[in-house]
Parts: C-alpha cells; sequence; structure tokens
C-alpha cells in the first residue's frame, strides 16, 4: 500500500492534462470584450482548414475582430545546438498559430509545436481554447 500511495503523485505527473501549446494575450482587455463576431482571414489558409473553422462559427466579413491562422509543416532544423534535443526527444517539425487580431493590433495567440501535420482534430483544439479563454459566442 505504502509503494501505492508513493506512485500514485508521480503517475499524476506523467499523465497530466497539458496540451504544450502556448497561449499569449497581448491585450488583456480583450477578455472582457463582447467578441460578438469575427472575420475569417483566408489570404495565406488551406481551403481545407478554411472549409473546416466554418463548420464551427458564422464568420463574417464586416468585424473588427479577425481570426488569423497559419502553419507550417516539413520543418527541418539542421543546427548543431539541437542535435542532443533531435535525438533524445520528440522534435516538433510543425507548428500551428491562431491569432485573433483587432485591425493590424495583434491580441491574442494560440501556438503549438506538433510533431505531425496539422490535422483537423489540432484546428478544433485550438479553437476550443480560443472560445473557452475569450468567451467568443456561437452563433
Amino acid at each position: 500500500m505504502k509503494k501505492v500511495s508513493m506512485l500514485l503523485p508521480f503517475l499524476v505527473l506523467l499523465v497530466g492534462c497539458n496540451d504544450n501549446s502556448i497561449v499569449t494575450v497581448y491585450d488583456k482587455s480583450i477578455k472582457e470584450q463582447d467578441i460578438n463576431c469575427l472575420r475569417l482571414s483566408s489570404l495565406t489558409m488551406d481551403k481545407n482548414i478554411s472549409s473546416y473553422i466554418k463548420k464551427y462559427y458564422n464568420f463574417t466579413d464586416e468585424c473588427p475582430y479577425s481570426l488569423n491562422i497559419s502553419y507550417k509543416s516539413s520543418i527541418v532544423c539542421n543546427s548543431p545546438y539541437n542535435a542532443s534535443q533531435k535525438n533524445l526527444s520528440s522534435f516538433p517539425n510543425s507548428y500551428l498559430n491562431m491569432e485573433i487580431r483587432k485591425g493590424f493590433n495583434l491580441e491574442y495567440s494560440y501556438y503549438i509545436d506538433l510533431q505531425h501535420k496539422p490535422t483537423m482534430d489540432d484546428i478544433k483544439k485550438g479553437w476550443d481554447r480560443i472560445v473557452k479563454d475569450l468567451d467568443i459566442k456561437h452563433k
């Protein structure tokens, strides 16, 4: 029984619930704003991502807030400074970045390093986090 009680805290640390995403709120007042609309900035966005995110929100062109989604995959880092990290751990080879902007001002950012090309599940997790953090009203 004593071994189990000593092992339990260690297992909780291993399991955890961290998704390794980085959320940065650049303008703290955005958390108090009522965000009732979003514009989807799709200039550099993959069409599959654009059609997928539209399932979760009714975007409008007439809104001061915009959602920008960018990603990069197949990233190769040849730096010798990262050699030990690449050999001893799972080094990310892509990322997903989801930003909320008001005009040209960056207000909020969700960023996550990934071991694979961003999937629709990764985008859904990012969107859910944005909705939770900013209390965005669903339409």
